[in-house]
């Protein structure tokens, strides 16, 4: 572990508003905001902006919450990422994502043609930072341009996440 989350007696008020976008006041602590946050606020201002667009993609993007867990645990699978993995799993079973599901996203080789498209997205802006003419007309069939839109940030948004936790050192929580 390179950064452990900050301890209890540096959480101020600065930190505190850092993480008040994403948590409610009685889990603005070190105990409340887990490892991930906890982690972050060595940079407030920095954790401020992201959980601002984090927010916004995990819970205002026009994804369908089942795309957008794909596209996440696509990601956490390619990076190695047991953190994002382990929470959005979980998170991914409320979407309704299924366990053969899940380890189609692990394989890369699901049954549905859609869900090869959107794992092909995923894979392609890993390896070229763009998407072929195939890949994007196959997501045209059932994302409109927004949710394209949006399928593109939440990747590179969740992969440089996976790059911060992973450079960190951010353990999954006990339980």
């Amino acid at each position: 572990m390179r950064l452990s989350p900050l301890p209890a007696d540096a959480w101020d008020d600065a930190v505190r508003h850092a993480v008040a976008a994403m948590l409610p006041e009685d889990r603005r602590n070190p105990q409340g905001a887990g490892n991930l946050l906890g982690t972050l606020v060595h940079h407030p201002e920095l954790t401020r902006a992201f959980l601002r667009f984090s927010l916004y993609l995990l819970s205002g993007s026009t994804l369908p919450a089942r795309v957008r867990e794909q596209v996440i645990l696509r990601v956490a699978h390619r990076r190695g990422c047991a953190y994002e993995w382990t929470h959005h799993v979980k998170i991914g079973k409320k979407a309704g994502l299924s366990d053969s599901d899940i380890a189609a996203i692990q394989s890369g080789d699901p049954a549905d043609p859609f869900d090869r498209a959107v794992y092909n997205a995923v894979d392609e802006l890993d390896e070229k930072t763009n998407l072929s003419d195939a890949t994007w007309d196959a997501l045209a069939e059932r994302l409109d341009e927004r949710q394209r839109m949006d399928l593109i940030f939440t990747a590179g948004g969740y992969t440089a996440l996976a790059m911060a936790l992973n450079t960190f050192g951010v353990e999954v929580e006990q339980g």
